[in-house]
């Protein structure tokens, strides 16, 4: 059995701040290709009704992977993984990974059959909202999108295994690859499939996505077993089953979210959806990277009862996503519409569609900070091994979600839906906070106010010469896509530099810390390259 030692104090923010490095470079170049994948497919089909039924029909997979796989990646697969390595080596690892990766083929491989049987039903379900021609096409699409599902399940308990090992790079750049699959389906089939080249697009995406994390399982040992007995396998059912009640209910707002949006018009679902794309942007690049990066060392220190290296681990990784989050909220809030312009405005993508984009990221922007600290608080129960408590303020952020969206939806449609959405990412994230404090102690120590209030007094210096910039450049007259580039591209360098140098001014650590490891980076392949 391999030995494993705590990490110091000295070297664990270091540590934290490299891995999610190495995990938000991968998200830089996934978003990066999200973007162009985006871009491609408002070329081609705008944001037209087709946009709209594949965005139901996409939802589909991903609200399978999270409701049997994502859930349980970071709630119960990667604390039991490193408990089972940590207590009995990687031979027992080995084990129970081939144990689960079994179990989870079997049972993707049923849920596939059932969706092409079933298809019709779910597109009713889902979609009721839309008129017959285009429930047809939803139908269509969702038996074409559906064998993507084993795939993107196969390749979510690998990421499990190789988080437990602390490999990030080749899970990384999943999401990347997965990007390739639209970049390279929509321009070749487009022409002859019309839509459906989307969600062929979809399922190329997952097998790619699965195939380049392979070369990273060196020295793992894997077969088909199938042994529901096994004792690691039992305790993640436990910690699961708490998590799947909350994901069901999470799942079940999604259709209920879908369906009503299908009802305030043909466009409406593209439209969020293109916003969704940008929130997602910061929102992988901080949040989901430093809280992968921060689970395995507070599942270490979880199984070892280091309590102190537990809270100095969780306020790190929420200090890093407040310094991140705060300045790229206000970043997107004042260059949204030129940003969406830029980005989706060409072909069959027109003004009316960019303005109603950019409202729709306005109001997604107005809950993106608390759905960023949401994740290491989540991540930090599901190192204790507590799956339960998240599972039920999901529950009661749903409940709150559905009563402000259908107060809302009636008088302001989809923009009503979407403050919805972030009212519950409000909720979740608040009650979060309470509860953390109440488990592990107040929170005082942590400095998260500080890091707050330098990282707010900092941003909203950032916003107003970003304001002020776009201000200027508008005067010129320019006019077009040369106007949004120099507006995106000079307004956001200065905000940068003007953020920059605020936290230096007000010392701000994380921005020293992340400096300082980039900084070594960059050594390290000078280095090589000499």
């Amino acid at each position: 059995m391999e030995a494993n030692t705590s990490p110091s104090a000295k070297t664990e923010g270091g540590r934290i701040a490299r891995s999610a490095g190495i995990l938000a470079m991968g998200s830089i170049v996934s978003r990066l290709l999200g973007l162009i994948r985006e871009q491609i497919i408002a070329y081609f089909f705008g944001a037209s009704g087709l946009v709209s039924a594949f965005g139901v029909a996409s939802i589909l997979p991903n609200m399978i992977y999270e409701m049997l796989i994502g859930g349980m990646l970071s709630a119960a697969l990667v604390p039991v993984f490193s408990q089972v390595r940590e207590q009995e080596g990687n031979e027992a690892l080995w084990g129970l990974f081939s144990r689960v990766i079994s179990l989870i083929a079997v049972i993707l491989g049923a849920i596939v059959l059932l969706l092409e049987l079933l298809a019709p039903q779910i597109a009713w379900l889902m979609g009721g909202g839309f008129g017959p021609e285009l429930l047809a096409v939803l139908t269509r699409m969702i038996r074409l999108i559906a064998p993507g599902v084993i795939f993107f399940g196969l390749s979510g308990v690998v990421t499990g295994l190789l988080y437990t090992l602390k490999r990030f790079t080749y899970p990384a750049f999943g999401a990347a690859v997965f990007n390739l699959g639209t970049i390279i389906a929509v321009p070749l089939l487009a022409g002859h499939i019309d839509a459906y080249s989307l969600t062929v697009g979809v399922v190329l995406g997952s097998i790619l996505q699965l195939l380049i994390q392979t070369p990273d399982l060196r020295g793992v040992r894997l077969r088909f077993h199938l042994d529901l007995r096994h004792p690691a396998l039992r305790r993640i059912f436990v910690l699961y089953l708490p998590i799947a009640f909350g994901l069901l209910v999470s799942n079940i707002q999604i259709i209920i979210d879908r369906r009503l949006a299908s009802g305030t018009g043909e466009s409406s679902i593209a439209w969020m959806r293109d916003a969704t794309i940008l929130i997602q942007l910061p929102h992988g690049l901080v949040a989901v990277a430093i809280s992968l990066a921060v689970l395995p060392t507070l599942s270490q220190f979880s199984a070892m009862g280091d309590g102190e290296g537990f809270r100095r681990t969780l306020g790190q990784g929420l200090r890093l996503v407040l310094t991140l989050i705060i300045p790229a909220t206000l970043g997107l809030l004042v260059l949204a519409e030129p940003l969406i312009g830029l980005i989706f405005e060409r072909g069959a993508f027109t003004a009316q569609d960019t303005f109603w984009t950019a409202w729709a990221l306005r109001y997604y922007l107005l809950g993106l900070v608390f759905a960023s600290i949401d994740w290491p608080l989540n991540y930090a129960f599901y190192a204790r091994q507590n799956t339960l408590t998240p599972a039920l303020v999901g529950v009661l952020s749903v409940g709150l979600y559905l009563v402000v969206a259908l107060l809302l939806v009636g008088p302001l449609g989809m923009l009503g839906l979407v403050l919805a959405d972030s009212a519950k990412h409000f909720g979740h994230a608040t009650t979060m906070l309470f509860l953390t404090r109440r488990r592990i102690g107040k929170l005082r120590d942590m400095q998260l106010g500080i890091t707050a209030a330098k990282a707010s007094l900092a941003a909203a210096a950032m916003a107003a010469a970003m304001s002020l910039a776009l201000t200027v450049i508008g005067r010129l007259g320019i006019g077009g896509q040369m106007e949004r580039l120099v507006a995106v591209g000079a307004a956001g360098g200065l905000g940068a530099a003007i953020y920059l140098a605020m936290t230096t001014w007000l010392r701000l650590e994380e921005v020293r810390l992340l400096y300082d490891q980039v900084r070594r980076r960059i050594g390290r392949g000078q280095d090589i390259a000499q």
